[in-house]
């Protein structure tokens, strides 16, 4: 209870009479000046059992929870020791309370050996992964230290301090690996490196747990928001610009416009030449339109748009020579990938890549329109009239089925129901699991996304989780052991032994910015808020409570914040409470 208590606290959401305050200062304390990244330094939270044979050689571990104010001295009584003589094995296993990305601070206290000895550095985003190997077919010993180091040996100083990273992690495991020495350590520090900017939208409701999902998104889009924006902060930190789109929409709805955005959205564009894909995807050239508009419709720079207008023209006409009379054709690059659960389902892919396609070309038309570009309305007003006639089957696959509800090829009241909403969460995927949702809006069906938002990603949260992953697959959350503790014998173990494709085993993500998709989604159909005039000129609000008895919020405008809230009185009927900045006209 006092774990569950602890998160709960940290990940308290900025109360809405403020809506400006941060997760990470609500978690650790204290704000930079700007929104350069900064680094904190976090002292670990409890100790994680290791085995007696891991520990025999460990005293006084509970010191390393102290709090250590960065200076040594020649006088530190209260020190752990790691000591192998006598063969004995000495290890730590951290925990920081949360997923951070940064490294870790280690200060040696003085000892009489004065070389520097070695130590074996682990960081886990569960203690799975921090109590294993690099490499190897076996589950334990499926992680990896590709993008970042996540398992190495370090040399530490005499009478000195080192620092090492960066990834991510939350536990991190110590093993003094040199035979017959002794290591006294005064601190073992996590240094937290964030964008230190403020929480301009908010989200609560009368379900703790919708609550907590929003803020979990949001926290873990911020944690990718490093020098560019990432989509994972131990593996893929990397601008792959198709799994922005739901991280830029978090961002519209939580921190407003942020120079990240358009900073990475113009790195993928420079190292992609036309006719090429951007990161070799043909969707994902297609979502990188699909990002400006949405881009432009939140935040009104008309100078940045106006910027990409003569590559995005090219890009059409690149889209339009891939079509073959009314169907896509988009080949080249490395793979025709929608979504990884659906990498071989040729089908699926060609009903999700038409549906993209139309929604691009739509993109085009209203991006012509604000920059009076005729010729670029044209030709994509010319694309979609062929691409409507063809209209592919989606195979009662959830992700292609959304894809066409979206594009408006398929109806609502005929696909969201008997398919995306079939069994609820199971068929679900943590980055289309986004636009499912936005297909259950389209039907009506709140309820039913609420319910799923519940059940697929407070699953995460059930099994400890503080940051949201890669992927889930939700048959296997059910009998799964919790990340925060080392699996029992026998248990399932759903870091080391599930996941698929480039996300398996150990390798698999656990703060991934393209799963933040809930938070976009509740501030915009439960909250209601929806720009409809570039800028947020002009905003709907137009609450969906499902069975909720209230929510309230903040939203982030280039002119202010909007508060709303909405509660239902005695007959059920929903009351709105708005303010907005005089910028900004409100539409009901």
């Amino acid at each position: 209870m006092k774990r569950i208590a602890l998160l709960v606290f940290l990940l308290a959401a900025a109360a809405v009479a403020s809506g400006q305050e941060n997760l990470l200062e609500k978690g650790f304390g204290g704000r930079a000046a700007d929104d350069a990244i900064s680094r904190k330094y976090l002292t670990p939270l409890r100790l994680v059992a290791l085995p007696e044979a891991s520990t025999a050689g460990v005293d006084n571990a509970g010191a390393l929870l102290g709090p250590f104010d960065g200076q040594l001295s020649v006088g530190t009584p209260d020190v752990c020791r790691l000591s192998t003589r006598g063969g004995r094995a000495a290890s730590v296993l951290l925990d920081f309370g949360k997923e951070i990305y940064g490294g870790i601070e280690i200060a040696a206290a003085i000892r009489s050996d004065q070389r520097a000895l070695k130590v074996r550095i682990r960081y886990g985003e569960s203690v799975s992964e921090a109590m294993s190997d690099v490499g190897g077919d076996a589950p334990m010993a499926s992680a990896t230290n590709e993008h970042s180091l996540r398992d190495f040996t370090l040399g530490v100083p005499w009478l000195g301090t080192v620092e090492t990273g960066n990834s991510g992690f939350r536990f991190v495991r110590i093993d003094l690996v040199e035979p017959d020495a002794e290591l006294n350590l005064k601190s073992v520090r996590g240094i937290l490196r964030y964008r230190d900017i403020p929480y301009l939208g908010s989200f609560r409701c009368d379900d703790e747990r919708l609550t907590r999902i929003w803020e979990t998104g949001a926290y873990t889009v911020h944690l990718n928001m490093q020098d560019y924006l990432w989509d994972g902060i131990k593996r893929d930190r990397l601008v792959w610009v198709g799994d922005m789109h739901p991280e830029v929409m978090t961002i519209q709805s939580v921190f407003g416009g942020n120079g990240v955005v358009r900073k990475s959205l113009d790195h993928v564009r420079d190292n992609t030449p036309l006719p090429g894909w951007m990161n070799h995807i043909a969707a994902y050239s297609m979502w990188w339109v699909i990002i400006h508009r949405d881009l432009y419709l939140y935040g009104g720079d008309f100078g940045y748009l106006q910027a990409q207008q003569e590559y995005m023209k090219e890009l059409f006409a690149v889209l339009a020579a891939n079509m073959d009379g009314d169907r896509e054709n988009l080949q080249g690059g490395a793979q025709r990938l929608l979504d990884w659960p659906t990498s071989e389902m040729p089908g699926v892919i060609h009903a999700g890549y038409q549906a993209l396609l139309v929604r691009t070309m739509e993109a085009g038309v209203e991006i012509g329109g604000w920059l009076r570009d005729r010729q670029m309305q044209a030709g994509c007003r010319a694309a979609l009239k062929r691409l409507r006639r063809h209209v592919p089957d989606h195979g009662q696959n959830k992700q292609a089925a959304a894809m066409l509800v979206l594009a408006g090829m398929a109806d609502p009241d005929e696909v969201c129901g008997p398919v995306i909403a079939r069994g609820g969460a199971e068929g679900f995927s943590t980055f289309y699991g986004y636009y499912m949702l936005e297909a259950l809006a389209a039907g009506g069906l709140y309820g039913d996304a609420m319910r799923i938002i519940s059940d697929y990603w407070g699953a995460m949260l059930d099994l400890g989780a503080t940051t949201f992953w890669e992927d889930l697959n939700y048959a296997h959350a059910a009998r799964a052991a919790r990340i925060d503790e080392p699996v029992p014998a026998g248990e399932f173990d759903i870091h080391a032994q599930s996941g698929a494709y480039c996300y398996k085993g150990l390798r698999h993500s656990f703060c991934h910015g393209w799963a933040s998709g809930p938070t976009a989604w509740l501030s915009r159909y439960v909250l209601g808020i929806e720009p409809l005039e570039p800028g947020c000129r002009a905003v709907a609000v137009r609450p969906n409570l499902g069975s909720l008895k209230w929510a309230e919020g903040t939203f982030p405008t280039p002119y202010g914040v909007i508060r709303v809230r909405h509660e239902r009185d005695a007959a059920g009927k929903v009351v709105s409470t708005v303010s907005a900045p005089e910028e900004v006209r409100i539409v009901r």
